[in-house]
């Protein structure tokens, strides 16, 4: 049986850490590591990530492309077919999803696809609904009803 008092690390697992600057025996006195002279060596020292010793670095060689659009709605997405998958009391809205987990949390908008098939009613509360799940659900007799940006 194994208890607290027992266990300990594999062998190779832990592993000392290296102490500089303990004289010339210990082969990393002196200079401890560093080489002789120059910028890494000294306290401090060393260039910033990117640094190209002066010569004109290559993120600032290539050519700036695209557009990050800060205004952009970013939907969480649901199909039909996984809605009709479960027994819903209630309307299906995006505090629902979130709650069981169908929907990530970082989403404030809810877009309905039409992907499968859809035999029960449901009352649906979304952002945005597409023309074939807007179909797929009222054929099965479900109310949609879209609700305004809350983003």
């Amino acid at each position: 049986m194994i208890t607290l008092d027992k266990l300990h690390p594999h062998k190779g697992a832990k592993k000392n850490k290296k102490r500089l600057g303990r004289g010339r025996a210990s082969g990393l006195g002196k200079t401890a590591g560093k080489g002789m002279k120059g910028q890494k060596s000294r306290s401090g020292g060393g260039v910033r990530p990117g640094f190209e010793g002066g010569q004109m670095p290559i993120y600032r060689q290539l050519p700036k492309r695209g557009f990050k659009n800060p205004f952009r709605k970013v939907y969480g997405i649901i199909n039909v077919g996984v809605l009709g998958e479960k027994e819903w009391t209630g309307p299906v809205d995006l505090v629902r999803l979130k709650e069981l987990g169908m929907i990530g949390k970082r989403y404030t908008l809810l877009k309905i696809l039409g992907e499968g098939e859809l035999t029960k009613p449901l009352e649906i509360k979304a952002h945005a609904v597409s023309r074939t799940a807007r179909e797929k659900i009222e054929a099965a007799g479900g109310k949609i009803e879209i609700v305004g940006d809350e983003a």
